[in-house]
């Protein structure tokens, strides 16, 4: 339902539902899961917790629908904090509180900028949305940095937490690191294609006269990039 629901929603819904309910599940995961409980329901959790990442992954690969693939995303990278949460160890824990609160502005910008396209273009399509760079090229250096920072590029504050659940769910058992590594790469590869075919390419026929960005849309940008640096430059801040 988690990416029917960020679709069909307005985009300050979307992005509520992405920076906030989601952490907000996350927190209560950590807070109620006991520290003794039991191995036969911590097993198969973080097993479809896992492979999930991977399917949302490969989902994502093959959705034309901007919205929808930044929602399938996000479904992904909320299964590598619930793996985490279940394992229940301090560096565990931090990793997944690292990775709530950078995916929290990450997604949240994502969906913001698909937004922001779709009121240009009417469209949501990928195809329909080629070449927006001719035509704001001042938002695309704000689309690469949403991009690398989902996609999780050294030294971003994403990729902190995202080594560090992965880290401690190898230490976990040895056999989960195939689905944290595929997934991580898939991750790569659709961020990658999701900047690609929205920003190059030629302009079509439709989006001839797209307005530039306007002051209040840059200062949404900036409230989202700025706590994204501010967090990669000192980690620490989340404490």
């Amino acid at each position: 339902w988690l990416p029917k629901a960020h679709v069909e929603a307005p985009i300050a819904g979307s992005m509520v539902l992405a920076a906030v309910l989601l952490k907000l599940g996350g927190y209560g995961i950590i807070r109620m899961t006991p520290t003794n409980i039991s191995t036969a329901l911590i097993y198969p959790t973080i097993a479809m917790a896992t492979w999930g990442i991977i399917m949302t992954g490969l989902t994502c690969l093959r959705k034309t629908d901007l919205k929808a693939l930044i929602a399938y995303s996000s479904v992904g990278h909320m299964g590598l904090v619930a793996s985490a949460t279940l394992i229940q160890t301090p560096w565990s824990t931090s990793g997944a509180v690292i990775l709530m609160v950078a995916h929290g502005l990450t997604s949240s910008m994502l969906f913001c900028l698909a937004n922001m396209l779709y009121e240009r273009t009417s469209t949501r399509m990928l195809i329909a949305m080629r070449g927006m760079q001719k035509a704001m090229p001042l938002m695309t250096s704000y689309w690469l940095i949403a991009s690398l920072t989902n996609l999780a590029l050294p030294p971003t504050i994403n990729l902190i937490g995202e080594i560090q659940i992965m880290t401690t769910l190898f230490n976990w058992s040895p056999l989960t690191i195939m689905m944290t590594a595929t997934g991580a790469a898939i991750t790569a590869i659709y961020s990658l294609q999701m900047f690609m075919t929205s920003q190059q390419g030629h302009l079509t026929k439709d989006s001839k006269e797209i307005y530039p960005a306007q002051t209040r849309e840059l200062l949404i940008m900036i409230l989202h990039a700025l706590p994204i640096l501010l967090l990669t430059l000192d980690s620490e801040l989340i404490n």
